[in-house]
């Protein structure tokens, strides 16, 4: 079979199933790539979301014994978000990082790597695949640059020419031995504006993040968030933008080509409050759809908290107090009693030093301190 004659076939069908750029690549071993995530292992920078063994994370015939090829896609994302609401006294507001807007991407790309399979079959007999996005072993940015779909920024993330990088990645492990795309050259040069910007220092150096203390993964922790890192979240419930947004190959960059990956204004800027009384089902119902739901509400909500502290919200006081009581989740109670205490109102003090006396929990007990700890602060600044 003319197996470039195929390639330019998958090209345009792939154009014609919503996919905004393919790549080919070859399943020889992410050599460079492993040697930096045996690196990663021991400087225990690793986040342990990671799937599988640095061997199958790097070998694809490991995957896939007879493996000939990889056909990565890439979908681009908008970075704009149109009639935005705003954030204002008594009605604060959090805020989902851009790659959780619009439809959980995760269900976009498979359907267009089941839709390219499909085609295949059709086309080779005896075609076999794997395919997989984001939760798969492959690092779909390691793929995605070798298959010339972009290069790799030393904010970690894949930038395309077109799209920057606001673009969603997936891949598929194929037995047709088609040609291997030229990759793209670096340009990042002599910038650093992202490692400068990190709020956290995450970014440890150009294309090293350290997982541990990147601001995207620690809002998806269920645990009490450490404290030097809850005065950097802000207003972000889930993910962070920060490097993405200070990139250069990211100005003007906004697209809006599938329609389900628009995001709806309420569901991806919602008001911090009313997340923090909300149903395992009323959590579903809202925000079920988007891949920012996928930890559950739990790490949501204790994001939210922190929030209404960073902005000093008055108006829900009566909110934490109830969560710091009656909450049957120890990190809830006790994320609320900090917050409680930093925005600080003689009701916040008095309320948990009343909570205190009959909190049996330690570690909300060691919380409830902390927020009266503000109150000296408070005194002291006087």
């Amino acid at each position: 079979m003319a197996y470039e004659e195929l390639k330019q076939e998958i090209i345009d069908y792939s154009k014609s199933i919503g996919i905004d750029k393919v790549g080919f690549a070859s399943v020889d071993v992410f050599t460079e790539l492993k040697s930096r995530l045996e690196r990663q292992q021991d400087l225990g920078y690793q986040s342990g979301f990671e799937k599988g063994s640095v061997e199958e994370r790097t070998n694809p015939v490991k995957l896939m014994p007879e493996a000939q090829s990889i056909i990565s896609i890439a979908l681009a994302y908008p970075s704009r978000l149109k009639d935005a609401p705003k954030s204002k006294k008594g009605e604060r507001r959090g805020l989902f990082c851009r790659a959780s807007w619009g439809k959980d991407y995760h269900d976009i790309l498979r359907d267009k790597l089941e839709k390219l399979a499909a085609f295949l079959s059709e086309k080779v007999y005896g075609f076999n695949y794997r395919s997989m996005v984001d939760t798969g072993e492959l690092s779909d940015r390691a793929v995605a640059e070798r298959a010339g779909i972009g290069f790799s920024g030393k904010n970690t993330t894949l930038i395309t020419p077109e799209f920057g990088s606001y673009v969603y990645l997936g891949e598929m492990i194929t037995n047709v031995p088609f040609t291997p795309d030229e990759p793209v050259e670096d340009s990042c040069g002599e910038c650093t504006k992202c490692i400068d910007a990190c709020p956290t220092g995450a970014l440890v150096q150009g294309g090293q993040l350290n997982a541990q203390k990147c601001i995207a993964f620690l809002t998806q922790t269920k645990d009490f968030l450490p404290d030097e890192y809850r005065g950097k979240l802000g207003n972000r419930i889930y993910g962070c933008d920060t490097c993405q947004l200070v990139c250069p190959k990211n100005r003007k960059k906004d697209f809006h080509l599938h329609p389900e990956m628009e995001p709806d204004p309420e569901v991806v800027k919602p008001k911090l409050v009313p997340l923090l009384s909300m149903s395992n089902r009323e959590f579903k119902e809202k925000f079920g759809d988007i891949a920012g739901s996928w930890r559950g509400k739990k790490p949501i909500q204790r994001n939210a908290i922190i929030a209404l502290g960073h902005y000093k919200e008055e108006s829900a006081v009566e909110e934490l107090i109830r969560l710091m009581k009656k909450d049957p989740r120890p990190v809830i109670r006790g994320t609320a009693a900090w917050s409680l205490g930093k925005i600080g109102t003689e009701e916040a003090f008095e309320a948990i030093e009343a909570a205190k006396q009959i909190e049996t929990d330690e570690q909300v007990q060691f919380e409830m301190d902390k927020g009266l700890e503000f109150k000296e602060t408070a005194r002291q600044h006087a």
